[in-house]
Formats: structure tokens, sequence, C-alpha cells
């Protein structure tokens, strides 16, 4: 990375754009650093569910080829527990339903998380321009 020094004129005009950062301001900007924060926490929430919910989909299609007599190992809390096949594939397919409930809130919460961040955005550019940088 190459560094290079402000000419006069750059550290000038620098000096003619800032603007005082009041309490508002930097509640505002709190504001965004805490939701930037909780965005990433549900996208990484997200991505687990979805693999969560692959995963129960490939379990789904492997019993598919298993027989009806077969007891099919399933596990409950820390234990497994040996159980028929279309007891298996109902308590997969509740797992399944409860995971995609799941996923559609935490979709929800991070719509809500990303329209708030971009009114802030608006607001913290509107007030600093280019002196600031919200970009995530």
């Amino acid at each position: 990375m190459q560094r290079r020094m402000l000419t006069k004129e750059d550290e000038a005009a620098v000096g003619a754009d800032e603007t005082e950062v009041r309490r508002e301001d930097q509640d505002k900007i709190n504001r965004f650093s805490r939701l930037h924060q909780r965005e990433m926490l549900l996208e990484d929430e997200l991505k687990a569910k979805a693999k969560d919910k692959e995963d129960l989909e490939e379990i789904s299609n492997e019993l598919e080829l298993a027989d009806e007599d077969d007891k099919i190992p399933y596990k409950i809390g820390d234990s497994f527990i040996s159980l028929p096949l279309p007891q298996v594939q109902e308590l997969l397919s509740s797992s399944t339903e409860k995971i995609e409930e799941e996923v559609s809130t935490v979709e929800e919460k991070l719509s809500e998380i990303r329209e708030e961040m971009q009114q802030l955005k608006v607001a913290l550019y509107a007030r600093f321009g280019r002196s600031i940088n919200l970009e995530t």
C-alpha cells in the first residue's frame, strides 16, 4: 500500500468540509453500528438454519429408500431412539416445517434491520456527505 501526503490545497479542502458531530448524529452512528452487528449475526444464523434444512431434506430423501419395516435411529436430544419409518418421516417433516418458520422469522428481522440501516444511511450521508463511510 502506497501512502502519500496531502497537498496544502487538499488539507485546506478537508478542513473546510468538516461538519460538527452532534449528539443525535453520534446516536445515529452508534445505532447503525449495532444494527450492522445484529445483521451479521442474523446472516450467520440464517446460513446455519439453511444448512440444517438442507440436511433434513437430504435425510428425508435417503429414508425414501428404506424399508417400511425397518427401525430407524432418530436423534432426540442427546440420544438415538429406534422408531418405525413412518414416524421418523413424520418427525422429519415437522422438523423441516419448524426450521422453515424459523428461517422466515430471521429473514423478516433481517429485512427490518436493513430497512432501518438504509434510513440511517440516508440521514447520515445527507448530513456528512463523503466524510462518513457506512458501506458494509
